[in-house]
């Protein structure tokens, strides 16, 4: 898998993080095809409460990795417009230390708790204080473990539900990945209007099947370039994709490279400053015609920097001006079908990030299963929750 054996995967204590980044396509496949037998369980669950209530407030939460599924995925569901609900993304480790700030008495909430483990204590903190606070109070738990905390809090509570994802996508890794675009994509399919359909998830999961096999040859020629800064950019939901693909090369390098995110037309407003020529630039394209100009105009001005820096972008297809303008371009689409929108987009251009911060973890004699020294760990350690005196 990307161009390593199987001596080499065990070697460099990468067994987990390469399986679970190539695995995914497979593992969305089962998602969709469950999700797909019991939609309307959870459909009808959703339309019980949009019906009871004048307008409905759905919070999208997580911490770290899970925090950015809201991040990413509430700007692809609030453009929809859809009537009487309001979505926002406000992480767990928000909510705990200011819960007045962001949950309301008399406004009927649906929390989302996105989890790999449903362990977290800010996540299970997070549901009390929802439960003590809110009147007309309902929960969505996405997670990725059965026998996790939040899953168990919610038995028998007829205003809560559970979309358990495949077990496969319960990482073992230190670094969420397949459980970060499972997840994500369960939400999609769970409150985008109308409902994810076969054609999409099929024309996603074969582009990211050949995207995978083709990463492994790409990142060995990216690697070349020994960087030691990168920022990842792009606009709308695409910069807050960019949250997650920093934080990957960050964890996996184990803080050895200096990894940004920021917007496309933010990166100007003083993060600019972080280039050097040790630096790689990672631009999320968008195919919003009108967004894509703001990104375009980024990529030009990077493109004249003299400064010895490398531009890699990322686009629904290669096309020959992004060739023209940067070191290297990535097309996650080969079929004949054209991907319209960014949210699809950010489930492809995500493994691309996934795979080049594992083989730099590589790279720098790190090893990718467990890339830190204590530092942080695969569930959270060290947090105390205080009592909560309304």
């Amino acid at each position: 898998m990307f161009n390593l054996n199987e001596e080499e995967i065990k070697k460099h204590n990468a067994i987990h993080t390469t399986r679970e980044i190539h695995q995914q396509p497979e593992v969305w496949r089962a998602l969709m095809m469950d999700f797909f037998k019991t939609q309307e369980t959870f459909k009808d669950f959703l339309t019980s409460i949009y019906e009871k209530h004048d307008s409905v407030r759905v919070i999208m939460s997580g911490a770290g990795t899970s925090a950015f599924i809201g991040d990413t995925l509430v700007p692809a569901l609030a453009k929809q417009q859809q009537e009487k609900v309001q979505f926002e993304s406000i992480p767990t480790t928000d909510i705990v230390s200011n819960p007045t700030e962001y949950l309301h008495k008399h406004t009927p909430t649906i929390l989302v708790s996105f989890a790999r483990s449903g362990n977290s204590p800010e996540s299970v903190a997070t549901v009390q204080l929802g439960k003590e606070l809110i009147d007309d109070f309902y929960q969505v738990v996405i997670t990725c473990n059965k026998d996790g905390q939040l899953v168990k809090n919610i038995a028998g509570d007829e205003n809560s539900i559970t979309l358990l994802t495949p077990a496969e996508a319960n990482d073992q890794s230190l670094a969420m990945t397949s459980s970060f675009s499972t997840m994500i994509l369960a939400a999609y399919a769970l409150f985008t209007a109308p409902s994810v359909t076969e054609n999409v998830s099929t024309h996603l999961i074969k582009n990211a099947t050949y995207f995978i096999d083709e990463l492994g040859d790409l990142v060995d020629d990216i690697l070349t370039f020994d960087f030691e800064r990168i920022v990842y950019l792009g606009s709308g939901s695409l910069a807050q994709l960019s949250h997650e693909a920093s934080l990957k090369m960050l964890e996996l390098s184990g803080g050895k490279v200096v990894s940004l995110h920021e917007s496309s037309l933010g990166f100007r407003h003083g993060p600019k400053s972080i280039l050097n020529e040790q630096s790689v630039v990672v631009l999320f394209m968008s195919q919003d015609p009108y967004t894509r100009k703001y990104d375009m105009d980024i990529l030009r001005e990077l493109s004249k920097a003299n400064n010895g820096m490398k531009m890699i972008v990322l686009s629904e297809r290669e096309e020959t001006e992004l060739k023209e303008l940067a070191d290297w371009v990535i097309g996650v689409n080969v079929e004949e079908e054209k991907i319209d929108e960014d949210f699809h987009l950010a489930l492809l251009y995500i493994i691309f990030a996934q795979v080049l911060a594992m083989k730099k973890s590589i790279q720098l004699g790190i090893t990718p299963d467990n890339p830190s020294d204590g530092t942080i760990n695969r569930v959270v350690q060290g947090v105390t929750i205080y009592d909560y005196n309304a």
